[in-house]
C-alpha cells in the first residue's frame, strides 16, 4: 500500500497542476484580453463571432437598388457591415435605425454599411419602401439576384443561421466577425470596432 501511495499522491498533485495551467492558460487566450476586436464585444455586441476573422469576402454577386449586379469587391478600400435582413423580421426591423444611426456617424470613403433584403422577389418594392422608412433614407437597398442561387450570398458570406445576420469586413475584405441577432450598432462599442477596422 506503501507504494501505491508513493506513485498515487504525486501522480495527483502532477494532474491538479496541469489542470490549473490548463485553466490559466485556456482563461488568458480566449483573446478578450488581446484582441482589440474581442474586447469590444460588450453589451449588444456580446455575440460578436470571431471564429472567421480573415476569411475573404466572396465573390458572389447581389443587387443594387437598380437591379445591376455588384458584389463586395466593388467596395474595394472601404471597410463594411454587411447586414443580411428581411421585413418580416421583426429584430431586423428593430435595429435598422442604429445601422443608419451608424452609416451617418462614420459612413464615407473608409466606411459603408450595406442592407441586403433577403425578401422574396414579390416584395422588393415594399422591402425597398420600408428600408427607406426604417433608416430615414440613409441607407441603400440592395437585395439577393433572381432565382434559388440568389441566395448564395447569404451562405457564402456564412449568414445561414437567421435573421438578422451582420457581418464585417475590413478594408482589405477580410472578414473580421459576425453577429446573429440584432444589436444596437449605435452603441459606443459598435461605433469604436468600426473605427478600429475603418482606420489607414
Amino acid at each position: 500500500m506503501d507504494r501505491f501511495l508513493r506513485i498515487a499522491i504525486p501522480t495527483m498533485f502532477a494532474g491538479i497542476a496541469l489542470a490549473l495551467l490548463y485553466w490559466l492558460f485556456s482563461a488568458s487566450s480566449k483573446g478578450s484580453n488581446r484582441d482589440p476586436v474581442a474586447r469590444l464585444a460588450v453589451g449588444t455586441l456580446s455575440d460578436l463571432d470571431v471564429s472567421d476573422r480573415g476569411t475573404p469576402a466572396p465573390a458572389t454577386p447581389f443587387l443594387n437598388a437598380s437591379g445591376n449586379p455588384v458584389t463586395y469587391q466593388d467596395f474595394a478600400g472601404q471597410a463594411i457591415l454587411v447586414n443580411f435582413w428581411a421585413t418580416w423580421c421583426g429584430p431586423c426591423e428593430r435595429e435598422m435605425p442604429s445601422l443608419a444611426a451608424l452609416q451617418t456617424s462614420r459612413g464615407g470613403d473608409a466606411f459603408k454599411v450595406i442592407a441586403i433584403s433577403v425578401d422574396a422577389p414579390d416584395d422588393r418594392d415594399y422591402a425597398k419602401q420600408r428600408l427607406s422608412e426604417l433608416s430615414g433614407g440613409v441607407l441603400d437597398f440592395y437585395t439577393l439576384t433572381e432565382g434559388p442561387e440568389g441566395w448564395n450570398i447569404v451562405y457564402d458570406s456564412g449568414a445561414g443561421g437567421g435573421f438578422p445576420t451582420t457581418i464585417l469586413y475590413d478594408r482589405d475584405g477580410n472578414k473580421i466577425a459576425k453577429l446573429e441577432g440584432d444589436a444596437d450598432w449605435a452603441s459606443y462599442e459598435a461605433v469604436a470596432l468600426i473605427d478600429l477596422v475603418s482606420e489607414d
